[in-house]
């Protein structure tokens, strides 16, 4: 056995080539078979720490599971599974999370959840604690996961940097969010941001993501540790890292300046993959680049035509609809993408269809109405649905009647050109002072008259942590101005927690000029 765990901690420390090498001369030498077969006869004589460090070992190594020798090892755990100290029992979990399932391993990882139960309330160890919390994994009652939960927040004051990671990991391995360790780890790893080796930033944020846990100081923290460290990594590291931020909808507004400067400076590197997932998260996250933004779009538009020959009309349609929402049109790309052979392909029947003819779209909407030739149309065809809201904008019915006094001041699920929609429309004089009878204005343009679209949004719809609008969100908003729109955006959930008295002076805020009412300012 420490044979065999010294050649593991050697093994560990290899980069994968030299893993996969130092793998077959392993296998290959001819002491290796005799050791395996003495470990095999004698593993029913071993001490119980000899009989889990050794499948631990072997495991690691990449011995088959479905060999003799683990089966066998397997089966003796079984037997002496109440003879392991909680030591042991977290070696055993260890080598078995990294065990595919079958008869052996399920029976083992059952016996386990049974002893974790009884010895939880006496164990003290944190990394005990965390091992066997990956061993019963995701599919533990969520009895045994309170329990951990509980052992585990007893510890929290001792946590250290190393440990925090380990408990991110096994939280993630239960699919379990515990918001009070989670918190702990994450001002642990905040205080060691400079510590924290890259691949785990990475482990870091898919595991808030997994877990649906929402924290902007941890995410900042290591955005800014990334940014003010840009220089030390690889361009493709960074990619990885937004490409992470992005899926958490998390704005890393200064690495997405640093890399745009990268990009523009040296765009050899971006192959089409990379070139995807940038536009992507530009797009999503809805950022423009503060610093040479035109060169920015250029350089990527460049990159975009290079790989026209070469990619699908799917990837060509994934990467100017990424444009199109960045408010940015690739022209030579969308004179390929609207050939007749290519937007038929598109809309062939498959599993997707439906979202690439939103896709297509949204592209048409703004190669129309983001063109520089477009102009306010002087008439804008809208119609209103039932008069009946959603549960969700009752609230906000209730204050516009009570501040406007009247249902015919304002107009309640309007459908617009291009498909969008608006949650309330208000007209108004053009000082902002006076709103206008919805019925009694025409929708000719008139200068005297402005117009209010209210669009009441979830929190997924703005970037984390702020009232930035995601890029979808933010093509529509851009859109409604177009028609002579001014767009005000309330995140619907706290407008929900307001008292009925805050929503009524929070709309008069929001509807009448700063200069209408005194107090305003305080709103």
């Amino acid at each position: 056995t420490n044979c065999l765990t010294t050649a593991w901690k050697l093994f560990k420390n290899l980069s994968e080539d030299q893993q996969r090498y130092e793998k077959q001369l392993i296998f290959e030498h001819q002491a290796f078979p005799k050791l395996c077969q003495q470990l095999l006869q004698n593993s029913r004589r071993m001490t119980r720490g000899d009989l889990v460090f050794g499948l631990h070992a072997l495991v690691n190594l990449g011995v088959p599971q479905n060999t003799l020798l683990v089966q066998t090892l397997l089966r003796v755990c079984q037997e002496r599974l109440n003879q392991l100290d909680n030591r042991c029992i977290s070696v055993l979990a260890t080598a078995l999370a990294g065990m595919d399932k079958d008869k052996n391993v399920s029976t083992l990882q059952a016996g386990i959840q049974l002893l974790a139960e009884q010895r939880i309330p006496n164990i003290r160890d944190i990394f005990i604690l965390q091992n066997l919390m990956k061993c019963v994994g995701k599919d533990a009652p969520v009895l045994l996961k309170k329990k951990f939960e509980m052992a585990v927040l007893k510890q929290i004051d001792h946590l250290t940097f190393l440990n925090a990671l380990r408990v991110f990991l096994a939280l993630v391995a239960m699919n379990y969010c515990s918001v009070p360790i989670l918190n702990a780890c994450s001002k642990k790893i905040q205080e060691n941001v400079h510590d924290v080796p890259f691949r785990q930033l990475i482990f870091i944020l898919e595991a808030c993501h997994s877990l649906q846990y929402r924290n902007v100081k941890l995410f900042s923290a290591l955005a800014d540790y990334v940014a003010s460290t840009a220089y030390l990594w690889d361009k493709r590291q960074i990619i990885l890292f937004l490409s992470a931020c992005e899926t958490l909808a998390f704005q890393p507004g200064e690495l997405m300046d640093i890399f745009a400067e990268k990009v523009t400076e040296d765009p050899e590197f971006l192959n089409f993959r990379n070139l995807l997932i940038v536009l992507r998260v530009y797009s999503r996250l809805n950022y423009v680049p503060r610093r040479q933004k035109h060169l920015f779009f250029e350089t990527l538009h460049t990159c975009l035509n290079k790989y026209l020959p070469q990619i699908s009309n799917t990837e060509l349609l994934k990467a100017v609809y990424s444009f199109c929402i960045l408010g940015s049109l690739p022209h030579r790309a969308l004179d390929k993408l609207l050939q007749k052979d290519v937007r038929d392909e598109q809309l062939s029947d498959d599993l997707y269809k439906e979202q690439k003819e939103m896709m297509l779209h949204c592209v048409k909407t703004c190669m129309e109405l983001d063109s520089p030739s477009f102009r306010k149309p002087e008439f804008v065809l809208t119609e209103s649905f039932s008069s009946s809201v959603s549960v969700n904008l009752t609230k906000a019915r209730e204050a516009l009647l009570e501040l406007l006094g009247d249902e015919n001041m304002f107009r309640q699920n309007v459908q617009l050109p291009y498909k969008y929609h608006i949650d309330f429309e208000i007209r108004m004089d053009s000082a902002r002072q006076k709103v206008l009878p919805a019925a009694g204005t025409d929708d000719h343009a008139d200068s005297s008259v402005q117009r209010l679209a209210f669009l009441f949004l979830p929190l997924s719809a703005f970037c984390m942590g702020t009232t930035h609008p995601q890029g979808k969100l933010a093509m529509k908003q851009r859109h409604l101005n177009k028609l002579g729109y001014q767009v005000i955006l309330v995140p619907n959930k706290k407008f929900q927690e307001m008292t009925n008295e805050d929503a009524v002076e929070f709309l008069k805020g929001k509807i009448y000029s700063e200069n209408a009412f005194h107090c305003s300012e305080d709103t």
